[in-house]
């Protein structure tokens, strides 16, 4: 007797494959509804998207978890350079293939993907992603979107070229919350909204400090050249990995983008937000000795307050001013906020001024409230956009059934069409960051920067424009 072939995880459950080879051409054949077939709770292949998951430990760990959550994805492939990381994943899909290097998963198995998730450092995020998009996989792709503008310009312009079904994982897009404050701002219940401010506790890494100076060897579980991926090659050093590379601009996008996405996306939608037309930066310093400034121009700062200008939009009266603010700093309290009152929650919080009323939100947009916070309970205003079943939550579940419904056909909260933007505005607010590191003879440390965003450059600080679009090391 031949030994039956075992199957890969992912072909027995291709969704394209069972589509393509169950023709109901032949006539004859009486249709049996599914749930006869397979039995109760059964799901048809061509009902599961199968996934493939690009960093699986960590928030790639919880990403993926939560796509199998939705009784809809089956975790087909799991793609991670840190065995260590990867493990609690494979123990718990133990039928996933797994890989170490994603090219080489994709250049294997892309008949067998569907989509693609991407939970990697900032840095690589976008030549994984590009590199699923133009194999027409659907992507979901972990926030900020990208380490820089010029990428995340291009996977916006990816996402329509090859209509693939994307969402950012700024999951407090899908909270009710920022439909709240939406419908609130409509009514007119606090007039035309003119600044905003946004502010976080983090960094809760170290940052505004010296790169490592000793050597460390790389761990056996570790594949440190496809960590480092399209960043310039440096010696492998110490508490780098898995989690403190987000102070370090080779890979990070500071506080900013760890935390912008999820602060700013309220005003963008609420007020319609695009793209900024000025930015300036104040910075934290660290002086390592008497009058002598520290100045490491690798690391991120410890703190921030970046002004950004935005101008008119179809729902306001004028430019917007948005101030963002990190490392602890917070913007005044509200008159409005009786004095043991919450600011937001947790050192995270979204504050619009108007000129009838404030509104606030906390992290992802959630608890949003009117001020005085009395006047919440008072207004009743009309629903009128859609909530998502299971708010934050369901912000997987929403993306795993849009890219089975297929390009254009169902909404997600966080498409690239807007998470491109988003994530724009927020790398050209680090650019005002960076500059305070580019020492130039005659120019203040603190500049405006002026955007030109048809040519995606700076017209005023030349200097910063090598952060729009950074080299990609060697062979990546």
């Amino acid at each position: 007797m031949t030994e039956k072939k075992e199957e890969t995880p992912a072909a027995g459950a291709s969704r394209r494959d069972f589509i393509k080879n169950t023709s109901l051409a032949a006539a004859g054949f009486m249709i049996v509804p599914r749930f006869v077939l397979g039995g109760k709770g059964y799901t048809a292949p061509s009902d599961m998207l199968n996934v493939a998951g690009v960093g699986a430990g960590g928030k790639g760990e919880s990403d993926i978890a939560n796509f199998a959550k939705s009784g809809k994805a089956n975790i087909a492939y799991l793609c991670d350079v840190d065995d260590r990381r990867a493990a609690n994943s494979v123990k718990k899909f133990p039928k996933a293939k797994y890989y170490k290097d994603w090219r080489e998963m994709l250049d294997k198995e892309a008949k067998n993907i569907d989509a693609v998730s991407v939970s990697t450092p900032d840095h690589n995020h976008a030549i994984v992603a590009l590199g699923a998009m133009q194999l027409g996989k659907h992507v979901y792709v972990q926030k900020p979107l990208t380490h820089d503008i010029w990428e995340a310009r291009e996977l916006t312009a990816a996402a329509k070229k090859y209509k693939v079904v994307t969402q950012m994982g700024n999951q407090g897009a899908s909270n009710d919350g920022t439909r709240q404050l939406t419908e609130w701002y409509n009514a007119g219940l606090i007039g035309d909204v003119h600044t905003v401010y946004a502010w976080t506790n983090r960094p809760v890494w170290p940052q505004g400090i010296q790169w490592p100076t000793t050597k460390s060897e790389v761990p056996k579980e570790l594949d440190w050249n496809l960590w480092l991926g399209t960043a310039p090659y440096k010696e492998y050093v110490d508490k780098l990995v898995p989690f403190n590379w987000r102070g370090w601009w080779d890979y990070g996008t500071g506080a900013l983008g760890d935390m912008g996405c999820h602060l700013v996306e309220a005003p963008f939608r609420v007020l319609g937000l695009e793209y900024v037309k000025d930015v300036q930066a104040s910075v934290g310093t660290v002086y390592v000795d008497e009058f002598k400034r520290g100045r490491f121009p690798e690391s991120c700062p410890p703190s921030s307050h970046i002004t950004l200008t935005f101008p008119k939009t179809k729902k306001t009266k004028g430019d917007v001013t948005l101030h963002w603010m990190d490392g602890g700093i917070q913007p005044e309290r509200p008159k409005e906020l009786g004095p043991d009152e919450k600011f937001g929650d947790d050192g995270n919080g979204t504050l619009f001024i108007g000129t009838k009323g404030k509104m606030i939100a906390s992290t992802y947009s959630s608890n949003p409230l009117l001020l005085p916070t009395s006047r919440t309970k008072d207004v009743n205003v009309k629903q009128t956009y859609a909530r998502v079943e299971g708010q934050a939550e369901g912000h997987y579940k929403q993306w795993v059934e849009a890219c089975l419904a297929g390009y254009g056909k169902m909404e997600v909260s966080s498409p690239f069409e807007t998470a491109g933007p988003l994530t724009e505005a927020l790398l050209m607010a680090n650019l005002a960051v960076r500059g305070h590191d580019i020492q130039v003879k005659g120019r203040p440390e603190s500049t405006k920067l002026i955007w030109d965003n048809e040519a995606m450059k700076v017209t005023n600080f030349d200097e910063v424009n090598q952060f729009v679009k950074r080299e990609y090391r060697k062979g990546w």
